[in-house]
């Protein structure tokens, strides 16, 4: 699913608000989420999942088209680990 298709589905649930102001309160969220990463801190979305950075140590690479050794500089990368309730209901019975 795309923003785009979020928002529509969204709207079409909640016929009382405006397209505009679904698009609104779905970019602040994913921006929130985007600033709360950017500045270290987790987020929780209790029964979804939660988000984190984490740090990616510095590596030796390989360049794929020519197998050349190259240096891989350390990087943060985000993180999602997802929730109790959303991995029961993708794996029901378990």
């Amino acid at each position: 699913m795309t923003k785009s298709e979020l928002i529509q589905r969204l709207a079409d649930a909640n016929p009382h608000l405006y397209l505009r102001d679904v698009e609104r309160i779905v970019t602040t969220i994913f921006e929130e989420i985007t600033n709360a990463l950017a500045d270290g801190n987790r987020v929780e979305l209790r029964g979804f999942g939660a988000f984190s950075v984490k740090e990616r140590d510095s590596r030796v690479g390989r360049n794929p088209r020519t197998g050349e050794a190259v240096n891989v500089s350390a990087k943060y990368i985000p993180y999602f680990k997802t929730g109790k309730q959303l991995r029961e209901r993708l794996n029901p019975g378990n």
